[in-house]
């Protein structure tokens, strides 16, 4: 849909100008069944009242909007200081949206598009899985980072790692060290992207060495919590302690994986002598954590760089939407060993 009016509105709802704008100021002096009827429009139109329309048109601000869901990961902080870095290189400001996990990642972008003007997008985190109707009303060039969804149509610019590539190198390194009742921390069972690719991994390198997928080993995040997040880890960690045994304990972040070893340490089980730990994403925490966290590192310098470059490229019409893909990094670090004979 085009960019409604509030005129729009009023025609749409058989309504004044002046009705429309007390219900979206909730003046006392509407009829609550026009009120209720008037937003109900407003919200399926995606309208947003443009109160700064005059002053951005004038001043055409070049900024860009990064939108992040899921600060609980602090894995995003270097990415986001990363996109400053570019954004600031190209005089470009950079407007930063934190998004909740139960909000819409993409209601808010259209929000920003129309009240703030940025002449670009960044969706960094969150599941992403909207339909391509919604999609398309984004106006402006955007780039999905550190986001993969399975199947993803390839007219939509993304820049990341392949998780599920990546996830499968951890689970067969797990392996080849000896384990075969490896637990996972992973994604609500809903997700579309990293997470539903990440542990697509998992399954697949077990399947390939012949160990079966057993459901009791796979601890999902619940859909209204933080995601790949310390707590996150730990309650989930708790729980598969209450119900099964494993040697070895895949979490699919490193944050989540330094929220396992607590719950690990707190059940008396020694991280790795008893039981070995593994993370995803690379962050100095999981570095200097005791023990260090054997993880997949991203190339988060390159992510970044490249996701401000093709933003950039976009917006400028010298490219057109396009999927780019680094190789991650397994680094061995203290927390992984092989395993004893008693199980966990």
């Amino acid at each position: 849909m085009g960019n409604m009016t509030i005129k729009d509105i009023a025609k749409k709802c058989g309504v004044g100008v002046s009705t429309v704008s007390r219900a979206m100021n909730n003046h006392p002096d509407i009829n609550p069944e026009t009120k209720e009827k008037i937003l109900q429009t407003i919200a399926e139109s995606n309208y947003v009242p443009n109160n700064s329309a005059r002053n951005l048109k004038r001043t055409d601000a070049k900024a860009i909007a990064v939108l992040v869901k899921g600060i609980g990961n602090t894995f995003f902080n270097d990415l986001v200081s990363g996109l400053e870095r570019e954004c600031q290189r190209m005089n470009y400001s950079c407007i930063l949206q934190h998004v909740e996990e139960q909000e819409d990642e993409l209601d808010i972008a259209l929000h920003i598009t129309k009240e703030k003007k940025p002449r670009g997008l960044v969706f960094l985190g969150g599941s992403f899985s909207h339909p391509r109707e919604k999609m398309e009303q984004l106006e402006i060039p955007y780039v999905l980072s550190t986001i993969r969804v399975a199947d993803m149509e390839e007219k939509y610019a993304a820049v990341s790692v392949d998780d599920f590539k990546e996830s499968y190198k951890m689970t067969e390194y797990l392996i080849n060290l000896g384990h075969e009742r490896i637990a996972i921390l992973t994604a609500p069972k809903e997700d579309k992207s990293i997470g539903k690719l990440r542990l697509l991994g998992y399954r697949k390198a077990l399947q390939d060495y012949g160990i079966p997928y057993s459901e009791e080993l796979v601890s999902y995040m619940n859909a209204e919590e933080d995601r790949y997040s310390f707590r996150s880890g730990y309650k989930l960690t708790k729980q598969l302690l209450q119900d099964t045994e494993f040697t070895a304990l895949y979490a699919t972040s490193d944050t989540m994986a330094i929220g396992a070893c607590r719950a690990l340490k707190e059940a008396g089980i020694s991280v790795p002598a008893q039981c070995s730990v593994a993370g995803f994403d690379g962050m100095d925490t999981g570095e200097f954590y005791i023990p260090s966290i054997t993880t997949i590192r991203q190339p988060v310098e390159k992510i970044a760089k490249a996701t401000a470059d093709l933003l950039f490229d976009m917006i400028k019409g010298k490219e057109k939407p396009h999927q780019l893909v680094f190789e991650g990094e397994l680094l061995k670090r203290e927390s992984t060993v092989p395993p004893v004979k008693k199980k966990f």
